[in-house]
C-alpha cells in the first residue's frame, strides 16, 4: 500500500524492497513550443523486473488535469523534442506496428499532438540522441556511424557485414576507449540533419538524413550537447579537442547546416567550454566555462556569453562564488534561469544577461532539474526534489515572488505517492580550521533520548558534489525504516559552499575531507537521539575511497561499507576511463600519500566491499585488490574473517536493476544488523 483510501501518502514503501523498487521514478521534462504540453519520463520495472523501462506521461502546465500516460511499450521511450506544431518526437527501440523482422533498433518516432498512432520518422543504424528542432522545422540529431561509412545507408551495410563476420574487435587510435559502462567505438557520433514535414504519413515525415560532420572521431562524445538557431541554419555544439599525452579539452563550434562548414567560436587551452544554448533570437550563446583542474588548485566555473557572429567570450558570472549550470534563456533574451548548489540545496537563480547580477528565485530546500521556461516568460517548469521528497513536476513563478506550485504528476495518477518514514533535520558544527560544516540527518520517528538510534555515516561521491537531492540508488529512508539514523554531510570538496571550501580538500583527500567527516560525526553522536556506540560508515565512488581511508585510520566504526571504491590510487589513475583528468589533478606525491592501500595493515573494522564488473570509471580491479589485501591479512586459523565481497557481474558503477537493488540493500542491511545490532548473520535471499 503506497497511498491510503483518501489518497494520503504512506511510508510503507520504505519497509518493503519489492514495493520500493516499483515506485515510479521521474526523469526528464520537455515543454512544447506553445507552452501547453509538458512531457515527463516515468521509469518502472519492466517484465521480470530485470530492468527499468521508461514511459512518457503528459502533465498539465496549469495544474488542473491529472497526468496521463502517452506511451507504453516493453522497450520503453525517451522524449526527444517537440515539432513546431506540438507533435512529440521520442526515441524508442520498440518495433513498428506489423513489423516481424527481428529486434528493432532505437528510432525516432513522431506522435501527433491531435492524437493517433506514433510513426517512425528516422531509424539510423547507429541510434538517435540529442534531437533539436528549429522553429522552422529543421531537425538535427546525433547518430553513431562507423568510420568508413559515407552515409547512414552505407553504415547499415557495413554493420551487417561486420555482424555476419562475427567481428566485435575495435581498433583504437585515440583515447579514451571506454566510458562509465560501455566501450567506445568503432562507431562514433556524427550530426545528421533533415527537414521536417508537418504532414505525418506512414512513410514518415523527415527528408533524407544528411551527414553534417563526417567522421570526426571522438569530437562529439557522449557528453556533448548541441543547439540549433531558430532559422535552422546553424548548429552550435561543444567539440572535443585532442591534446598531447592522451588529454583533451572542450571547445564550442558553429556548423552551417547547408554546407557542413565548421568554425570555432571559443577555445581555451586552460578550460573546458561546454553546453552551448542559443538565445531566443539566435545571436548569442550561453556556455559553461570550467577552468582546468590542476594539481595545486581546482578550476573555477562560471557562465560566459558568445556571439554567434564571433568575438571573445564575455564572462557573465565569474564573480559569483557558486557554480551555475543547466542555463535556460528567458523568452526576451534578457536573463537566464540556472541551477547552482547552495548550502545543501540546489535552488533556481536568475542571472541578468546584461550585468551578470544574480538573484535567487526559489527560497525553499528544493533541488531543481530539467528546467524549461514558458514561452510567455511567466513560469519555470522543473522537476523538484529534496532529501525527503522524490522528483515531481512543479511550476515556479518568474515574477520575483518565487512561488513554487506542485503540478499533478504521474505518481498522483498512479496512487504511488510515498511519504518518508521519519524526519529530516540539519547538523552543524565547526571544523578545526574554523570553517562552518553542515549536513542533513534523517531520523526514525521513534528516535529520542529513551530510544536512541544507531548511526550510519553516508559519504557522497564526486567528490565535487553535495547531499541536496533525492537519490533512488542510495536512499537513506530505507535505512531509516530499519531503525537507523543516517548522517549525510557535506565536507571539504563539496559544492555549494564556494571555491575556498573545495580548495580545503584539493590534493589532500585524506586530510580535510576526512577530518571534516570525523568532526561532523562527533557532532551527530552528541545528540540524545543517537546511540554513539553503534555507528557505521558507508560510501560509494569517492565516498568509497573515503570509507577505505577511514578503515585504515580509525577503529571508531563497528562496520564499514565501501562501494565502487578507489583503493590503490596509482593503479586507479592508470586504468580508469578518464586517466588524463585524474593524472592532471594528482601529483605522484599526492597519490602516494593519500592512497588507502598503504594503510591496509591498520584495518580492524569489518568491511563489506561492493563492486560491479562493468564499472569502467572505478574498474573492478580496485575492488579485487582491496579484497585481496583484506583476505591476505586474515589471521584466523580456519580462514574465516569478518569481511565480505558483494560482486555484481552485470552492474556498473551503480546498481541500476530492480533485482540488483534489492540484493544490494538486503545485503547492506544484513551486514549492518550483524555488526550494529549483534544479530546472527543471515545470507540474504537470492544469494544462495
Amino acid at each position: 500500500m503506497i497511498s491510503d483510501s483518501a489518497g494520503k501518502p504512506t511510508s510503507d514503501a520504505f519497509s518493503d524492497l519489492d514495493t520500493y523498487t516499483c515506485l515510479p521514478r521521474l526523469g526528464g521534462l520537455w515543454l512544447s513550443p506553445d507552452g501547453r504540453r509538458i512531457v515527463v519520463g516515468v521509469s518502472t520495472p519492466g517484465a521480470g523486473k530485470t530492468r527499468y523501462v521508461t514511459a512518457l506521461w503528459e502533465v498539465d502546465p496549469d495544474g488542473e488535469r491529472p497526468a496521463r500516460p502517452l506511451t507504453h511499450s516493453a522497450e520503453g521511450e525517451t522524449a526527444a523534442a517537440f515539432t513546431p506544431s506540438g507533435d512529440l518526437l521520442f526515441v524508442s527501440a520498440r518495433p513498428e506496428p506489423g513489423a516481424n523482422d527481428g529486434p528493432s533498433r532505437a528510432a525516432l518516432w513522431r506522435q501527433p499532438a491531435a492524437g493517433g498512432d506514433a510513426r517512425v520518422v528516422a531509424r539510423p543504424a547507429g541510434g538517435v540522441r540529442g534531437v533539436v528542432v528549429s522553429a522552422h522545422g529543421a531537425v538535427v540529431l546525433g547518430s553513431a556511424l562507423l568510420p568508413t561509412a559515407t552515409d547512414p545507408a552505407d553504415d547499415a551495410e557495413i554493420r551487417a557485414r561486420r555482424e555476419e563476420a562475427g567481428v566485435s574487435a575495435i581498433l583504437h587510435e585515440t583515447y579514451p576507449i571506454r566510458y562509465w559502462d560501455h566501450d567506445l567505438g568503432p562507431d562514433r557520433t556524427r550530426l545528421l540533419a533533415a527537414g521536417l514535414s508537418e504532414d505525418v504519413t506512414p512513410a514518415g515525415s523527415l527528408t533524407e538524413l544528411q551527414d553534417l560532420t563526417g567522421h570526426v572521431g571522438g569530437a562529439l562524445d557522449d557528453d556533448c550537447s548541441w543547439d540549433i538557431t531558430p532559422d535552422g541554419r546553424t548548429v552550435v555544439t561543444d567539440w572535443v579537442v585532442a591534446e598531447p599525452d592522451g588529454a583533451q579539452r572542450r571547445a564550442v563550434v558553429a556548423i552551417d547546416v547547408a554546407t557542413g562548414e565548421r568554425r570555432t567560436l571559443a577555445d581555451d587551452p586552460a578550460a573546458d567550454i561546454t553546453a552551448p544554448r542559443l538565445s531566443p533570437d539566435g545571436t548569442r550563446i550561453v556556455v559553461g566555462y570550467r577552468e582546468r583542474d590542476e594539481a595545486g588548485t581546482p578550476g573555477d566555473r562560471w557562465l560566459s556569453l558568445l556571439e554567434l557572429s564571433g568575438g571573445p567570450p564575455r564572462h557573465l558570472t565569474a564573480g559569483w562564488d557558486r557554480w551555475p549550470h543547466s542555463a535556460r534563456w528567458t523568452p526576451d533574451g534578457k536573463a537566464l534561469v540556472v541551477v547552482a548548489d547552495d548550502l545543501g540545496r540546489a535552488p533556481l537563480w536568475r542571472v541578468d544577461a546584461g550585468t551578470g547580477q544574480v538573484s535567487r528565485l526559489t527560497p525553499d530546500d528544493g533541488a531543481y532539474t530539467d528546467t524549461r521556461v514558458s514561452p510567455d516568460g511567466r513560469w519555470v517548469y522543473a522537476l523538484r526534489s529534496t532529501l525527503a521528497t522524490p522528483p515531481a513536476p512543479v511550476r515556479v513563478s518568474l515574477d520575483g515572488a518565487g512561488t513554487v506550485s506542485p503540478l499533478p504528476g504521474p505518481a498522483d495518477s498512479l496512487g504511488a505517492r510515498a511519504a518518508v518514514p521519519g524526519r529530516l533535520t540539519e547538523v552543524t558544527t565547526t571544523a578545526g580550521d574554523g570553517t562552518p560544516l553542515r549536513g542533513w540527518l534523517a531520523l526514525p520517528e521513534q528516535a529520542g533520548p529513551e530510544t536512541p538510534a544507531p548511526l550510519l555515516l553516508w559519504i557522497h561521491g564526486g567528490p565535487l558534489a553535495s547531499f541536496n537531492a533525492w537519490s533512488w540508488r542510495w536512499n537513506p529512508w530505507l535505512a531509516v525504516a530499519q531503525g537507523y539514523a543516517v548522517l549525510l554531510p557535506d565536507f571539504a570538496l563539496s559544492t555549494g559552499y564556494g571555491l575556498d571550501f573545495v580548495r580545503r580538500g584539493w590534493g589532500s583527500w585524506g586530510g580535510a575531507p576526512y577530518t571534516d567527516l570525523m568532526t561532523i560525526t562527533d557532532a551527530a553522536q552528541e545528540r540524545e537521539d543517537i546511540d554513539a556506540s553503534r555507528t557505521a560508515a558507508m560510501g560509494g565512488s569517492f565516498g568509497g575511497y573515503m570509507a577505505n581511508w577511514m578503515a585504515g585510520h580509525t577503529d571508531r566504526f563497528r562496520a564499514i561499507i565501501t562501494h565502487a571504491s578507489l583503493w590503490n590510487l596509482e593503479q586507479f589513475t592508470g586504468s580508469t576511463d578518464a586517466s588524463y583528468a585524474f593524472r592532471r589533478m594528482m601529483t605522484p606525491e599526492m597519490t602516494e600519500a593519500h592512497s588507502p592501500h598503504r594503510f591496509a595493515d591498520g584495518i580492524t573494522t569489518p568491511m563489506l566491499v561492493v563492486h560491479g564488473d562493468k564499472d569502467y570509471r572505478v574498474p573492478v580491479g580496485e575492488g579485487l585488490a582491496l579484497w585481496w589485501d583484506l583476505v591476505s591479512r586474515s589471521r584466523a586459523a580456519d580462514g574465516t574473517m569478518p569481511h565480505k565481497f558483494l560482486y555484481f557481474p552485470e552492474e556498473n558503477h551503480w546498481v541500476l536493476t530492480p533485482q540488483g537493488a534489492k540484493v544490494w540493500y538486503s545485503t547492506v542491511f544484513a551486514f549492518l544488523a550483524h555488526h550494529l545490532r549483534d544479530e546472527e548473520w543471515r545470507l540474504p535471499e537470492h544469494l544462495g
